[in-house]
């Protein structure tokens, strides 16, 4: 079992960045990539960007891309997911989640973390 905690989330104004963190713990050796997800009220659960653990690779979503950058800290078991930008429909609970090797879907998740953008 891998379990996730995201933090970081909070009230900002449309343009302004902030930077969500992702925590792993428990049996971290078999996590193969991390992502983040992202669930607006109303709205379907939906794929922000991911990094593929040992090889920092990253893809990202299209409404993420070039505002958006995940990254990784090589000394533990953090994600993060900077956010520059932001725009009023960024707001939305944020979810981190993490895959093993050879799973096709991801297989545990976060409690989220909120973002609003407003005004």
């Amino acid at each position: 079992q891998v379990q996730l905690r995201e933090s970081g989330g909070g009230l900002v104004q449309p343009g302004d960045s902030l930077r969500l963190s992702c925590t792993a713990s428990g049996s971290t050796a078999y996590n193969y990539a991390m992502a983040w997800f992202r669930q607006a009220p109303g709205k379907e659960r939906e794929f922000v960007a991911a990094i593929v653990w040992n090889q920092s690779t990253t893809r990202y979503a299209d409404s993420a891309k070039g505002r958006f950058t995940i990254s990784r800290d090589k000394l533990g078991n953090t994600v993060f997911l900077q956010m520059n930008s932001l725009k009023d429909d960024d707001t939305a609970v944020y979810f981190c989640a993490s895959k093993l090797r050879n799973s096709e879907s991801w297989n545990f998740w976060g409690q989220g973390t909120q973002v609003t953008v407003s005004s």
